[in-house]
């Protein structure tokens, strides 16, 4: 009897025999389930699977999709178009060796060779043919080929793979092939993860015109785990895994030191036991290997992703036959997709390295941080999938209870320029309609969005222009592939389609030196100069066909040598062309105006301008204090940076206010950086400008307030504050606001250099006056007030600024003898605020309410007082005793 699984053979090629592949397998008994999920929609259908790591999901379920799509089609000559060829089953994975290896094992499984029935296709490498049905690609590949074929015409089924790791390409593949389903609703949609939010992205699938005939969600298929028992240990170092510098040498020398011990052990309970160690970076898989080698009785092995093809592939193959143990020190490269043959021990630094955007600097890059708990089981089960495992952490059980859940997903903190031109040329610019699993951050959209337009990527609407679109097809950021088709002109399309190549891998520049980089990859002696060439090759290519329709903006220099490099860098990242700061030794300004450091020893000391490629938050020596230090940069010659960044350069009079002068000097700048500064005679209304810019950061301080000028701003900041109009606000706000009304004169001598002694500001206030209401100022805010004594005792006002302050009056007791009530000011509004003094001037009491207190506390004032002073009046009676001429005599 026919298994369901293998349909009766259509066309030139037999059904897989996914029986026969899943022999062992623990999603092999989910085949069936998975199959009537993508049966039930007609023909096609979508479908969540949820499987832990080493189940076989990987394996399985492409062979199964290019069975159930070849039973729909129709022999040829019946059919046309899509029917009448093979079956075409993509498969995404995240990374290069991860399609190569679930490539290479499935053919293997297949019984056919890699490259017919099943091959892949990654940056720089295709390994496919006419005849093949199942095509493993990264994420970059489909959706370059969505933006050239976006009904995807030559394909059956796509498969997501690995989509709990939240990368921003699988994440916009999700939005976009559930577009592609509401117009094929025969295409079949699979996501896969080992950790997921099953029904969340059942959900985002079920939304392309339905998974579903209700129109619902996807369909999840679950499969128990198939990991053997797991052994966990805690090895926490006692150095810190962190410091400002980012992996400590110690703790690198802990795990390698854990890694060998463990290993051995290991070893001597099962010689066939392999380790894989996870570490957060390139530079740190190279450290740890090299200690292990003089360390562990072991082959060691490096897998990362600046590793060549070769060694990549030999990392994840088992061992040879009566070959030595083997470790394998690895990036997050290895913590899924993969299942490396051997590996029965895990050792794990808990240390990731995730992409991060610093929108105050302007940078973006990979820092290091803590993996996720979600990672780190996920690193754990490399052990046990393939019996009896260990996994050594080499940190305590405090930090992974501390750490986040899962991965921060890539969208929400990666530069987003990229994915902006990709969504502007999908047609749904920002993001707008499409079913994403996380929406972008507004603020980064929009930055990207405006990057676009400076490009001339995307029009008014956000939609691509055709240079957008040219610039969608090459494999680089759209400012690197804007500087490809402008540098060509200067420095030769080879040159050019060599620096955007080199900035746009992955491959760490020595000493931060990017013009290093390009001979070594010539030479072939970097194991990432295959791809280099390819992607090389394939940008001149696109230069050669395209170059006419991009056009150059405007005349740029011709150049050669190693400034080619620096110059096509600047003309891609104008805002990091950055010059040496005079006096601060290796410490550089970017002409966005962050500072930043270069590395010690670097190649590049000493150059005065650079064209920074990569700039990185850091602190420690090589940041010179500045917080960033400079990872990739070219050297540039003054007049080659001014060229790169044409459209920073400014000049501009910058005036100043100083000490009751005006000066100016001709400022030309490359963004935030000084190129020259000459002094000029101001033009009258650059002085203007010049005062209103000093008064307005500085206040009318920088003037000066007179004592008659302050006492009369603060008369009327009282009667403003009580009365209201037409009395005008005199706050230093609004004064500033409207200098042109009450200091126009005064601003135009400072401006012309004619008041150099400075301004009295009484005058000009009397300019608000509002008439003829300014007649009674003297009645509503009286500069003294006369006592009963006869005297005129001057009235202290609050400052301008206080919104609740009192106007007060210092006067000796007696003087006020013969007041039953406390005078009030402001129409009667404010009392008063009276200090009473004694004949010494001492202070006596505080009162706005006199009826009151020569009710009240008078009486032992006066029983205090009388003694000490008995040839002064001390009457029981003040409110009605006259301040005699005797009195007065004696105040």
């Amino acid at each position: 009897m026919t298994s369901p699984l293998l349909p009766p053979a259509a066309g030139p090629n037999p059904p897989f025999a996914v029986d026969a592949i899943g022999a062992g397998l623990a999603f092999a008994a989910s085949l069936g389930e998975l199959a009537d999920a993508l049966r039930s929609g007609g023909p096609g259908g979508t479908a969540v699977v949820q499987a832990p790591p080493g189940t076989g999901k990987t394996t399985l379920v492409p062979p199964l999709l290019a069975n159930i799509a070849s039973a729909g089609s129709v022999p040829a000559p019946a059919a046309a178009g899509r029917n009448a060829r093979s079956p075409r089953v993509v498969v995404t994975q995240p990374r290069r060796v991860a399609a190569r290896s679930a490539a290479r094992r499935l053919a293997a499984l297949d019984g056919s060779r890699l490259g017919d029935r099943i091959g892949y296709t990654v940056r720089g490498e295709r390994v496919c043919g006419a005849g093949t049905l199942i095509e493993f690609v990264t994420p970059g590949i489909l959706l370059q080929r969505l933006l050239s074929d976006p009904g995807l015409e030559t394909v059956d089924a796509v498969i997501l793979d690995e989509v709990h790791e939240r990368g921003l390409e699988t994440d916009l593949l999700v939005g976009m092939l559930a577009e592609v389903r509401e117009l094929r609703g025969d295409l079949m949609l699979v996501a896969m993860s080992a950790t997921l939010d099953a029904p969340r992205f059942a959900a985002l699938l079920g939304a392309g015109n339905g998974g579903n005939d209700d129109g619902g969600p996807a369909r999840v298929v679950d499969c128990p785990s198939a990991l053997f028992p797991l052994e966990t240990s805690w090895a926490p170092a006692a150095v810190a895994r962190l410091d400002t510098r980012g992996v400590t040498r110690a703790f690198l020398d802990h795990v390698a030191d854990t890694a060998a011990a463990s290993h051995a052990e290991a070893l001597v309970a099962d010689a066939d036991v392999d380790a894989l160690v996870f570490v957060p970076g390139a530079w740190e898989v190279s450290y740890v290997a090299a200690r292990l080698r003089s360390r562990a009785d072991a082959e060691v092995l490096e897998l990362h992703g600046q590793a060549s093809p070769a060694e990549q592939d030999r990392a994840v193959s088992g061992r040879e036959p009566g070959g030595r143990a083997r470790i394998i020190v690895s990036t997050a490269l290895a913590e899924s997709s993969l299942t490396v043959p051997g590996v029965r021990l895990v050792i794990d630094s808990g240390l990731s390295r995730e992409p991060r955007r610093d929108t105050n600097r302007g940078m973006s890059g990979l820092v290091t941080v803590s993996c996720s708990r979600a990672s780190a089981v996920q690193r754990a089960g490399r052990a046990a999938r393939q019996g009896p495992g260990q996994v050594v952490r080499c940190y305590d059980q405090k930090t992974f209870g501390a750490a986040p859940a899962h991965q921060v997903p890539e969208i929400a903190v990666a530069d987003l320029t990229g994915a902006a031109l990709v969504l502007a040329c999908w047609g749904s610019p920002g993001g707008r309609g499409l079913a994403l699993p996380d929406a972008p951050p507004v603020a980064a959209m929009e930055e990207a969005v405006e990057v676009l337009r400076e490009l001339g990527a995307v029009g008014p609407d956000g939609l691509a222009t055709e240079l957008g679109k040219i610039l969608a097809r090459v494999p680089a950021d759209p400012r690197l592939a804007r500087a490809l088709f402008e540098g060509a002109a200067s420095a030769g399309h080879r040159a050019a389609a060599e620096t955007v190549a080199v900035v746009a891998g992955d491959q760490r520049a020595p000493g931060a030196d990017l013009t290093r980089l390009p001979a070594m990859l010539r030479s072939g002696s970097d194991p990432a100069a295959r791809r280099w060439k390819e992607d090389v090759r394939r940008m001149e290519a696109i230069v050669r066909t395209e170059g006419a329709a991009v056009g150059k903006s405007q005349a740029v220099p011709q150049v050669t040598g190693a400034e080619a490099v620096g110059f096509v860098v600047g003309l891609a990242f104008p805002d990091r062309v950055a010059r040496r700061v005079p006096g601060a030794g290796e410490r550089y300004l970017l002409s966005s105006g962050t500072r930043a450091g270069l590395p010690a020893g670097s190649p590049l000391s000493g150059h005065e301008w650079l064209a920074v490629a990569e700039v990185s938050r850091a602190e420690g020596r090589d940041a010179a204090g500045t917080g960033a230090v400079i990872r990739s940069a070219a050297p540039l010659s003054a007049d080659t940076a001014e060229a790169a960044a044409r459209h920073l350069m400014s000049e501009t009079v910058e005036a100043g206010f100083d000490q009751g002068r005006v000066k100016a000097r001709r400022e030309r700048r490359l963004g935030a950086i000084p190129l020259s500064s000459t002094p000029v005679r101001p033009s009258a209304a650059e002085g203007r400008a010049a005062v209103a810019r000093a008064l307005a950061k500085e206040g009318l301080g920088t003037i000066g307030w007179s004592t008659a000028a302050d006492a009369l701003r603060r008369r009327l900041a009282l009667l403003h504050r009580e009365l209201g109009a037409p009395w005008p606000d005199v706050s230093e706000q609004a004064l500033l606001a409207r200098l042109d009304v009450w200091l126009a004169p005064e601003l135009e001598a400072l401006a012309g250099g004619k008041a150099t002694a400075g301004i009295d500001l009484t005058d000009p206030l009397r300019r608000l006056l509002p008439w003829p209401d300014a007649a009674r100022l003297g009645e509503l805010a009286p500069e003294t007030l006369e006592v009963p004594s006869g005297s005129r005792v001057r009235i202290d006002y609050p400052d301008a600024g206080h919104d609740d302050g009192r106007p007060v009056v210092a006067v000796k007791l007696q003087e006020c003898f013969g007041w039953a009530e406390t005078p009030r000011l402001a129409g009667g509004r404010v009392p008063v605020l009276f200090h009473l003094l004694s004949p010494a001037r001492r202070p006596l009491a505080v009162t706005d309410d006199l009826a009151s207190f020569w009710s009240g506390p008078y009486a032992q004032v006066r029983a205090e007082m009388r003694g000490r002073y008995p040839k002064h009046p001390w009457p029981e009676d003040p409110w009605t005793a006259p301040a005699t001429a005797r009195t007065k005599n004696r105040m």
